[in-house]
């Protein structure tokens, strides 16, 4: 599936990746390919995913909202804390 990670100031991240696991106002959750459609908002937490080259990568941010759309998971974020 593909995700866009974008911020006000800057695209962060655009490719392929296997999963997505995310900071939710009610807990953590993971989203995987072909997720039914889904619009969230996100908390202050980590964030990461891992590639399809089997790369995890982790950031703490701060809020924003997350789409999963079409195979498609596109989060907006305020801005991304630091890289884990």
């Amino acid at each position: 599936m593909q995700l866009e990670i974008i911020s006000p100031k800057k695209m962060i991240f655009t490719g392929s990746v296997v999963s997505v696991t995310l900071p939710g106002a009610l807990g953590s959750f993971q989203i995987l390919e072909h997720h039914a459609p889904i619009i969230s908002s996100l908390v202050k937490g980590k964030l990461s995913f891992v590639t399809d080259e089997d790369e995890q990568i982790e950031l703490l941010i701060e809020d924003g909202f997350v789409e999963m759309n079409n195979n498609k998971v596109t989060v907006c974020l305020e801005s991304i804390i630091k890289e884990l």
